[in-house]
Order: structure tokens, then C-alpha cells, then sequence
């Protein structure tokens, strides 16, 4: 229980210790700033040491292309060879740590989040905010892929109702715009994240923007079904590769082998082959699904009656993610295949 005090007396003596405490907080305070202050310079001055660094390195690797070409490797004396190897192993891996350590210091924010968030420092300082931050962008994914596919389920089975389609499809511009924010947070703190992940989520943002402003009508309904029925499968697959996913990650970064930024993504990645193979189909039945949503759309434009310009776009964007996550897939799965080619030779 707190101390209340009664009498003159001990209001008075509460009054001294709370005047002494905030001499100590003041003090406190005070001793912040200038560590604050501190820390500022020394990110100032690391961030331009390494700025410069880089730029040498690059002066250097140009230089030796140059000795290279000018001189063949044949006329080089072995020392020579030897000694030009491991200065280019060496720069390749201080660029490696060059990026380490520049995830731990403020940089300027990319074109999409100086849009969205203006000139905001958003480096994550140390490892426990950027785990933690990570770890509320995964929670966030899982929860909304449950929310989303109650959701769907409802508007396809429950109610057919254009109000609420509506507001399911603002749920998913404001879940795909939130997840581009994240993630654009997540690679200025080091996520390593496929360029390919991150399109995606821009071109799902779009068509969900296009869904949302296609009005009620005999088109809309007639292609209703079908969007609603292939969102619940989508759920329902990003629920199980979350928890997949998830797992291999957490065995992988146990074993070295992952980034401790790295994140379960909405697409195959190479680690899938350890474990649990049988989502590949399922994953290949959700982008050939991608393809008959283009190709159903594509077919209704082309009807007379069809005056929306919403069909032609969701068939277009529907193509765009059919073709990116198949193309994206395949190399993987290719790359995969030639490393265990390559291992089985060396063995």
C-alpha cells in the first residue's frame, strides 16, 4: 500500500523526499541527454566512417578489374593471384559487415516510407526491438489471415450482402497497405525480405483498392463467388504455411543457417524442402487459381454489357501475381534442385 500522509508533519517530510527525489531524477535526466548526445556523434561519425570505407573499396575493386584486364592472370606471378583473391574474399566480406553494422545505425527512410511516415527515424537500436517488432509483425499475419478468412467465410456463405463485401475488401486494403509499412520497417532494420514478397503485397493492395470501387451489378455478382470462394483458400493456406514456416525458421536460426531478421513470407523459399513438402501443391493450386481469376475476368470484359474498367484491372493484376509467383517459385525449387546436384557430385 502507498504512504498517505495525515498530519503537517509527515506531509512535510513526504515533501522533502520528493524533493530530493526529483533532484535525483533531474539529475538523471540530465546525465541522459548528453549520453544521448553522445551516442548521436558516434552514430554520425560511424555512419561516415563507413561511408567512406565503402567508397574506397569501391575505388579498389575498380582498380584491381583494372589490373586484370591489364595484366592476365597468367603473366601475374602466384603470390600475386593469390594475394589479389583474398583481397577481393576480404572486401566481399567487410561489405557483408558493413551492412551488419548499418542496421544498427539510423539511415534515411526509402521513397514509400517518406511518403507514408515523412522523414521518421525508424532503425530499431538494438536486438531485443527488433526481435520484438519482428515477432508483432509475424502475430500481426497470423491473426489477420484468421480474421480474414472468418470473415470471407461469412460474406460467401453466411450473408450476401454488397455492404459488407465492401468493408471485408477495406479490410484487406488496410491489412496489405499495413503489411508494406511493416515490412519497409523490417528491411531498414535488416530483414532481408524477396523483392518479389514486398511487390506483391503492393499489387494486392491495388487490387483490393480495385474491388472495393467495383459497384454492385450482374458482373460483379457473377464474379462474387469466385473471388470470395478463392480468398477463404488463401487464408487457409497462408494459416498453415505460418505455422510451417515458422518452425523451420525457428530450427534453422538454432542452426546458424537463417538471418535472425528473416521472416515467414508468402512464398516458397528453399528451406521448405526440409520438412513438409506437400505445400508445394498446395501453393501451385493457389497461383493456377491466380490464373483463372485473370482469365474468368478477362473473358467477362469482353461481354457486351460490361461497362466497369474494375474487370480488365483485376485481370491484369490477377496475371501480374500469377506470373510473379510461379516465375519466383520455379527458381527457387530450380536453385534448390542444383545445389543438391552439386552436392551429390561433391559427395
Amino acid at each position: 500500500m502507498l504512504f498517505s500522509p495525515t498530519g503537517y508533519t509527515e506531509c512535510l517530510r513526504e515533501w522533502e523526499d520528493l524533493e530530493k527525489n526529483y533532484q535525483q531524477i533531474q539529475d538523471t535526466h540530465r546525465l541522459y541527454k548528453q549520453k544521448l548526445e553522445e551516442v548521436t556523434k558516434l552514430q554520425d561519425n560511424c555512419s561516415g566512417a563507413i561511408a567512406r570505407q565503402r567508397k574506397k573499396l569501391k575505388e579498389l575493386t575498380a582498380s584491381l578489374e583494372g589490373c586484370k584486364e591489364n595484366h592476365s592472370t597468367a603473366k601475374l606471378n602466384p603470390e600475386d593471384v593469390d594475394a589479389i583473391a583474398e583481397m577481393e574474399s576480404s572486401i566481399k566480406d567487410r561489405t557483408d559487415a558493413f551492412s551488419e553494422m548499418e542496421s544498427f545505425l539510423p539511415k534515411k527512410n526509402g521513397l514509400y516510407l517518406n511518403l507514408v511516415l515523412g522523414n521518421v527515424n525508424v532503425t530499431l537500436l538494438n536486438k531485443q526491438s527488433k526481435f520484438a517488432y519482428k515477432d508483432e509483425y509475424e502475430k500481426f499475419k497470423l491473426v489477420f489471415t484468421v480474421i480474414l478468412f472468418v470473415f470471407s467465410f461469412t460474406c460467401r456463405v453466411l450473408f450476401s450482402d454488397r455492404t459488407l463485401d465492401a468493408l471485408f475488401n477495406f479490410l484487406l486494403v488496410w491489412y496489405y497497405c499495413t503489411l508494406t509499412i511493416r515490412e519497409s520497417v523490417l528491411i531498414s532494420n535488416g530483414s532481408r525480405i524477396k523483392g518479389w514478397w514486398v511487390f506483391h503485397h503492393y499489387v494486392s493492395t491495388f487490387q483490393s483498392g480495385v474491388m472495393l470501387t467495383w459497384p454492385d451489378g450482374a458482373l460483379y455478382q457473377m464474379f462474387r463467388n469466385q473471388f470470395l470462394t478463392y480468398c477463404l483458400y488463401q487464408s487457409f493456406v497462408q494459416f498453415l504455411q505460418y505455422y510451417y514456416q515458422s518452425g523451420c525458421l525457428y530450427r534453422l536460426r538454432a542452426l546458424g543457417e537463417k538471418h535472425n531478421m528473416d521472416i515467414t513470407v508468402e512464398g516458397f523459399q528453399s528451406w521448405m524442402w526440409r520438412g513438409l513438402t506437400f505445400l508445394l501443391p498446395f501453393l501451385f493450386f493457389c497461383h493456377f487459381w491466380q490464373l483463372y481469376n485473370s482469365i474468368t475476368l478477362f473473358q467477362m470484359f469482353q461481354l457486351p454489357e460490361c461497362k466497369e474498367w474494375q474487370v480488365v484491372m483485376c485481370s491484369c493484376s490477377y496475371m501480374v501475381l500469377f506470373m510473379g509467383n510461379v516465375f519466383t517459385t520455379l527458381e527457387v525449387v530450380y536453385q534448390k534442385y542444383m545445389n543438391n546436384q552439386d552436392k551429390s557430385k561433391n559427395l
